[in-house]
């Protein structure tokens, strides 16, 4: 097939996703496929092998049997190429576009889980004006942190940009005091987020099931992924997970026959819950009192050496396998569901 590789993008995880598109990129052409790379630079230009620009880009896509949006975070993995390329009529790679906006925003997704029986912390979200208000104002922020604290949310905390990934602009706290918070949301806030979740920490283990949906509908689960992190880092950071040669990945995750039979279960409850498609990575915190759902990333990093490849992989699929069944099941799907129509 001829498959267009859409990557880089404007958020803040924009080197993440020129890493992952570079990788997709040669894993189809391994796999046989014609490759056409899409680049959205830093400043938003679509770039392609025919020339820059939103049109050029339109008829470049207009030529191809499926896109894979090879893009993390705002403008890119949160439904809006997902639903531009719906509406050309151009098959895509992942989740449509209800359920990539759901599972970048980290509160719609504790929403939607939640309801569906899915463990998830105690959090609670700052909107976005109260949010900025609580950086320039003393007396905002002290009314803030008594009512986050007073809800039960005293720490140690994790404070995060609702939209995001990568761990970009998150900050733990052991103790929510007023001066942390406000250095806390300046940072949220300057990863490019609008509303802020101040979310209970989960102490455990954090165990990640990479979820696939093959060409004939059937969803299954992968290898789970213990993720052991930098210990000279607070928490699993964007250091830890991208830079530091201390953090450590044990897969399969080295767990009772139970317990990972109950995570892929309740990966694949979320995963329908959301309504999601052809593949997910979902995130878990393993505390005392069992999983807790941490997030559903739609389009996970994918790098040959990043963890949902290197998951699969463990299972015997290798890489350019791998990123063809993504390609083959967005054809299938594409057949299957009549254009205008959403599963």
């Amino acid at each position: 097939m001829r498959v267009a590789v859409i990557h880089g993008g404007t958020s803040s995880e924009h080197d993440v996703s020129v890493a992952s598109g570079e990788g997709v990129m040669d894993g189809l052409s391994r796999a046989g496929h014609e490759v056409v790379p899409v680049l959205v630079d830093r400043a938003g230009e679509w770039r392609t092998p025919a020339g820059a620009g939103r049109l050029v880009a339109v008829d470049t896509l207009l030529g191809c049997d499926v896109a894979v949006p090879a893009l993390h975070g705002v403008f890119g993995e949160d439904g809006t190429v997902q639903g531009f390329l719906e509406v050309l009529g151009v098959p895509h790679v992942g989740s449509p576009v209800a359920a990539s906006a759901a599972c970048l925003d980290k509160q719609l997704t504790k929403l939607v889980a939640g309801s569906a029986g899915i463990p998830v912390a105690p959090g609670q979200l700052v909107v976005a004006h109260r949010a900025l208000a609580a950086t320039r104002s003393a007396v905002e922020l002290d009314q803030l942190a008594a009512d986050l604290v007073a809800s039960g949310l005293a720490g140690p905390v994790f404070v995060k940009p609702v939209h995001g990934g990568s761990s970009i602009g998150v900050t733990r706290l052991p103790v929510l005091a007023p001066r942390e918070l406000g250095a806390a949301l300046v940072t949220a806030l300057a990863a490019g987020g609008d509303s802020v979740l101040v979310e209970a920490e989960v102490s455990g283990p954090e165990v990640d099931v990479p979820v696939l949906e093959l060409p004939d509908g059937e969803v299954r689960c992968g290898p789970s992924l213990l993720i052991r992190s930098d210990p000279d880092e607070p928490f699993f950071t964007e250091t830890a997970k991208y830079e530091s040669a201390a953090t450590r990945f044990a897969v399969p995750a080295p767990l009772a026959p139970e317990l990972t039979a109950h995570l892929e279960r309740l990966a694949v409850a979320a995963y329908g819950a959301l309504g999601c498609r052809g593949l997910a990575r979902v995130d878990f915190l393993v505390g005392v009192d069992g999983p807790v759902l941490n997030e559903v990333n739609t389009f996970p990093g994918f790098t040959p050496a990043s963890q949902f490849p290197r998951m699969w992989a463990a299972a015997g699929v290798a890489y350019p396998d791998l990123v063809d069944l993504l390609v083959r099941t967005a054809a299938e799907s594409s057949v299957a569901t009549p254009a205008g129509v959403h599963r």
